[in-house]
């Protein structure tokens, strides 16, 4: 592939419950939507960290449920006490880190992809992956009247959300084990990759325009909804069934200069998680009111109920699968062999889960010095 077709892509891409004692500190705190306002009073009273506000970037899908619901329930603001939370949703990961490389925002949930490229990008200068939110949630759903077997795929249209997107990127390494060849760049091949936003996805299969599609949740059940079927989940692809599809990362800048709200952020996220997965009910419902909230539309119970299982909420980045979805990339043509020391600075985390009584997590080989 031409040089400049790299450049031009690389430009495109953009735990387990807690510990009874962390359980325990969570529901005396009061949290949960009752308590919401209580929080937000307690912390615009509280002690002010280095910052005034922190500007927090997510995306309103269930993969982001960690900002979601640390948002809608008031966690993350009642561990930054009087230092501001300011939150920003995003459509896609190329967006997001223009918007961290521009000083828009300082902290941000978004997908492996993204990240690696925002880090590439920079000559690793601006970002740093400090935390983990989410494993799982992809899924390959397809018409079940034209695909019935992995075999039936061959020549027929599957979309995915961006060219170099994480799905994408997935999606395109699942085909070449499988021996088939696609053009990364224009998507045809053996199976013709339809690139196409996660909104648009529904109509483009009622349509006809895509016989299915590799994406994450809720649009992976929006469509079996309108009658798709699960053909693999990506889970199933991946050791323990675990890979990263949500990083927490942050800006060097800001990491350099607040480190105290880094950490009460991270303090926020921890919590968050541990209230999620001791209250996967109330958390799913918290989850569904903050898209409400944030689209004016809630999902649907039979949607909300068949995506929310599929998603693992844990505080570990799953550094080791990050650096295999980079190689993903690379095999793909998508990526030029990426310097990926340094993208995680993990000690803030780290100190977080020790005082919870957790064990700590690992950078796999990755971390800054």
């Amino acid at each position: 592939m031409p040089a400049t077709t790299r450049t031009t892509l690389r430009r495109g891409l953009a735990a387990a419950a807690a510990l009874p004692l962390l359980i325990g500190a969570l529901a005396s705190c009061g949290y949960g939507s009752q308590a919401k306002n209580d929080e937000k009073k307690v912390a615009a009273e509280g002690a002010k960290l280095s910052a005034d506000t922190v500007r927090l970037g997510y995306f309103p899908n269930l993969t982001h449920a960690t900002a979601l619901v640390g948002d809608q329930e008031g966690i993350l603001q009642k561990e930054l006490g009087g230092t501001r939370l300011v939150p920003t949703t995003f459509n896609a990961g190329p967006s997001e880190i223009e918007a961290l490389n521009a000083d828009s925002i300082d902290i941000g949930f978004i997908g492996p992809s993204p990240s690696i490229n925002g880090y590439v990008k920079t000559k690793g200068t601006n970002l740093r992956i400090i935390g983990g939110s989410a494993s799982g949630g992809v899924k390959l759903v397809v018409n079940p009247a034209k695909i019935k077997t992995v075999d039936d795929l061959r020549g027929k249209r599957i979309a995915t959300p961006q060219l170099g997107n994480t799905q994408d990127v997935a999606f395109l390494n699942w085909i070449s084990e499988k021996g088939w060849k696609v053009d990364a760049e224009s998507g045809k091949g053996d199976v013709s990759v339809v690139r196409t936003d996660n909104k648009v996805a529904p109509n483009a299969y009622a349509s006809g325009a895509v016989d299915g599609a590799w994406v994450p949740e809720p649009t992976a059940s929006k469509l079996v909804s309108d009658g798709a079927k699960v053909l693999l989940d990506e889970s199933d692809l991946w050791p323990d069934k675990k890979f990263v599809i949500t990083n927490i990362i942050v800006s060097q800048k800001f990491l350099k200069a607040h480190p105290d709200v880094v950490e009460a952020f991270l303090r926020g996220t921890v919590k968050t998680n541990a209230w999620i997965n001791a209250n996967p009910d109330r958390a799913k419902a918290s989850a569904n009111a903050k898209l409400k909230d944030l689209s004016g539309k809630a999902l649907g119970a039979k949607v909300i109920d068949a995506a929310w299982p599929s998603i693992r909420f844990t505080d570990d980045p799953l550094a080791a699968t990050l650096r295999a979805q980079a190689g993903h990339a690379v095999k793909a043509g998508l990526l030029e062999e990426p310097e990926l020391s340094g993208i995680y600075d993990l000690k803030p985390l780290n100190k977080v889960l020790r005082a919870a009584g957790q064990p700590e997590v690992s950078d796999a080989g990755l971390g800054a010095k």
